[in-house]
């Protein structure tokens, strides 16, 4: 088949309600600064309530991404679930309006689109409620043949390892990928996420994955220790390819015994770090799908990372292909 599609991302639709709060909020709320906390929809709801004024705008982990790829100019398409309601029109109107594609059917009858509740204390760090909803009916009857074997890279989001119909999606649409020759990349997501299903994703990153994006919390929490050199050279022998971010620090990219070192792009302020591992992964996987070399790919995935970490908000707010070309890439 022919290439369609840069890459096709499979994750949670979910629509991010962004607002600023400080250590206190966080503390009378009973929220763990920095983490993902699942919520109901009542206590999403709740929540809401309590919030200052923010920044309604869609996103996802996945979704992010392929916005960012869009940014870069790169073809990009979103598997996922929302419901027929209008936040879910709202998403589905955004993920068009990018230039992706975005065909799954909408639930009806079930659970509302998912939202997620993001608030960022002054030091830029980021706390997520997220209501699921209708996120988590994704299954592997979802999962576009045609999209999956025309992608060059199918990116997996690793929040939906919660869902069990979700993994069963992961399987088939590592099955459709490989079997069309195609490159399968996996992010962890969340170092909570890691803890709750370590194993599962150990196997299924030595098994099926090409491609794994982690931060340092995400790959040290992978191998059960703090040390992250320790966790790199065990993740080494088990993945093609790994990007490895530690913000500040910048990145790691791992390659068939090659270790490669990337800056951090330079940020006159960090402003908020939603999005960051999203634009980092897009920039990457842009850089990938056009035959970059893999340090080019990092330091793009860098320039990503920098511009969404400069105001609020997962997605770009200028021309990432922009930026790169007056960067000289």
């Amino acid at each position: 088949m022919p290439d369609l599609y840069d890459v096709a991302a499979i994750g949670n639709a979910i629509v991010d309600v962004i607002a600023p709060c400080d250590d206190a909020f966080l503390a009378t709320n009973g929220l763990d600064k920095g983490a993902m906390m699942l919520v109901d929809q009542a206590q999403s709801a709740a929540l809401y309530a309590k919030m200052a004024a923010g920044v309604e705008t869609s996103g996802g982990s996945a979704a992010n991404t392929v916005a960012g790829l869009a940014s870069f100019g790169g073809g990009g398409a979103f598997m996922g679930k929302v419901a027929d309601d209008w936040l879910g029109e709202v998403f589905r109107h955004d993920m068009k309006a990018i230039g992706a594609r975005f065909e799954n059917a909408p639930l009806v009858g079930g659970p509302g689109t998912a939202i997620s509740m993001i608030n960022v204390t002054p030091d830029a760090q980021r706390t997520m409620c997220t209501y699921l909803g209708a996120s988590v009916e994704f299954a592997d009857h979802d999962v576009e043949d045609d999209v999956v074997q025309g992608a060059k890279i199918v990116y997996l989001e690793g929040y939906l390892f919660d869902a069990e119909a979700a993994r069963r999606a992961f399987a088939k649409a590592a099955g459709l990928a490989h079997g069309a020759g195609r490159m399968i990349a996996l992010t962890l997501s969340d170092a909570f996420m890691v803890e709750r299903h370590r194993a599962a994703l150990l196997g299924f990153t030595e098994t099926q994955v090409d491609l794994l994006f982690a931060n340092e919390a995400e790959v040290c929490s992978l191998f059960q220790t703090d040390d992250f050199d320790v966790a790199v050279e065990q993740l080494r022998p088990k993945v093609k390819l790994a990007a490895v971010t530690r913000g500040a620090a910048g990145s790691v990219i791992l390659s068939q015994g090659e270790r490669l070192s990337v800056a951090a792009h330079p940020v006159e302020k960090v402003v908020d770090t939603t999005g960051a591992g999203d634009q980092y992964a897009a920039g990457f996987m842009f850089g990938l799908a056009r035959g970059r070399p893999l340090q080019q790919c990092g330091t793009l995935a860098s320039l990503a990372a920098a511009e969404v970490i400069s105001h609020y908000g997962p997605r770009p707010q200028v021309s990432l292909k922009d930026l790169a070309a007056a960067e000289g890439y």
